[in-house]
């Protein structure tokens, strides 16, 4: 990481960090960054704790299809590796977590989670931009508020993702299933002969 760990945290952190270590074996390594300053590390673990609520209009399955594709379009090693793991323990398809860098080919998306993910490409890939379609396409499935919190959801994966890309924060080895990133989404698109496994 481009900035190190304190050597002694704030008491209004070390119990969310012993809490971490306890749960996944290790502090979140994130966590030992935004735990610098701690208004900061409780603004942002609310505001994801209130997105990610059970009672979200947005499925959980959802959420962390978001979540995984913002982080891999970021090229975001721990993002993808903390998000993947939720998307597995959520997800019961292998396929699908699998074919979410290229979902635009894979039979194994929906027609609400294409929307959802064209959505969320366009907030995300700089050079792209959200249309009016790409709103009311959405609208077959979410009120305005649930696309406030979609979008929402976005920009704030957008902003863990590229805080945790700036400062080099890696992976923490949470995920087994491999989830490539891939480049953004590129005009002419690949060929379906990629039988590896992304």
């Amino acid at each position: 990481m481009r900035v190190p760990p304190k050597n002694r945290y704030s008491m209004l952190i070390r119990p969310l960090l012993w809490l971490q270590k306890r749960h996944f074996g290790q502090p979140l390594n994130p966590a030992l960054l935004w735990g610098r300053r701690p208004v900061l590390f409780y603004l942002v673990a609310s505001f994801f704790g209130y997105l990610d609520r059970k009672g979200s209009p947005l499925s959980a399955v959802m959420r962390s299809l978001v979540c995984v594709r913002v982080s891999q379009l970021n090229n975001c090693a721990f993002c993808v590796d903390a998000n993947g793991m939720r998307l597995a323990e959520r997800c019961h398809s292998v396929e699908k977590i699998q074919a979410l860098a290229e979902w635009q080919q894979s039979p194994h998306f929906d027609e609400q989670e294409k929307a959802v993910l064209v959505y969320t490409e366009a907030m995300t890939v700089t050079g792209n931009k959200v249309t009016q379609h790409m709103v009311d396409t959405l609208r077959k499935w979410y009120d305005d508020d649930a696309l406030i919190e979609l979008t929402a959801l976005v920009s704030f994966q957008n902003l863990s993702a590229k805080f945790n890309t700036a400062l080099d924060v890696p992976a923490q080895a949470f995920c087994s299933i491999p989830l490539e990133s891939t480049a953004p989404a590129e005009k002419p698109q690949q060929t379906h002969n990629t039988s590896k496994d992304s």
